[in-house]
């Protein structure tokens, strides 16, 4: 098991390695496995990079962001700019069925509202706004439309896991309630949990997952 303070380095050099991260504008703190983000970057899309960064680093066992985003002159644009690119995006999007999403503007954020048929459609959707230039946060309030019978959900995202989670499988247990999934165990990585998540988000009609899946070393 890593100390806190082999933890602080290797999630520093991992950013350091990211090369879409400014990693000098970053502070990092550790304390029992649980790290903390801090600074400013210079678009959200950074923002994201260097949390996605800090997941991949073995250790980590929770993450809290404190980073601002601060847009330099040329990145700065206006509400109704941002809008109109977030438009134009997703109909260039082919995941995303059109006019089914709604986007609201206010200071540089944005918030996607509306209803999809499946997890990856609201992925791309807020995939492809993520990277547009004066953005400074994003709110996704998509939801998801239910389609299939928690019985039906349950035995895909079981066999998904096996397929995907390798040993860890045994490990993870899948409750479905409604269109409301639960997944609990334990595995050996954050890449292992976020595959089991992944799993869950996949089965057609699933609205909301609660990952309770603990990380051990």
């Amino acid at each position: 098991m890593k100390t806190d303070t082999q933890l602080k380095q290797d999630v520093s050099a991992e950013l350091a390695w990211e090369p879409s991260v400014n990693a000098a504008g970053i502070g990092i703190e550790v304390s029992n496995g649980v790290v903390t983000l801090a600074g400013h970057v210079t678009s959200f899309a950074e923002k994201w990079d260097a949390e996605r960064a800090t997941q991949r680093v073995s250790g980590v066992k929770a993450l809290a962001v404190e980073i601002d985003v601060i847009l330099p002159g040329a990145s700065q644009r206006s509400d109704g700019d941002i809008a109109h690119a977030a438009e134009n995006v997703l109909e260039w999007t082919a995941y995303v069925p059109k006019d089914c999403i709604k986007i609201m503007v206010e200071g540089g954020w944005v918030t996607l509202s509306g209803e999809v048929d499946q997890e990856y459609q609201r992925q791309a959707a807020v995939r492809g706004i993520r990277h547009l230039m004066g953005v400074t946060g994003i709110s996704d309030q998509i939801t998801i439309k239910p389609q299939a019978s928690p019985d039906s959900v349950k035995s895909g995202i079981d066999a998904a896991l096996r397929r995907r989670a390798r040993a860890d499988a045994q490990n993870i247990t899948v409750e479905v309630l409604g269109d409301r999934v639960t997944l609990t165990g334990s595995v050996l990585s954050w890449s292992e949990r976020s595959l089991a998540e992944h799993s869950a988000w996949s089965a057609p009609g699933v609205r909301a997952v609660v990952d309770n899946i603990t990380i051990t070393h």
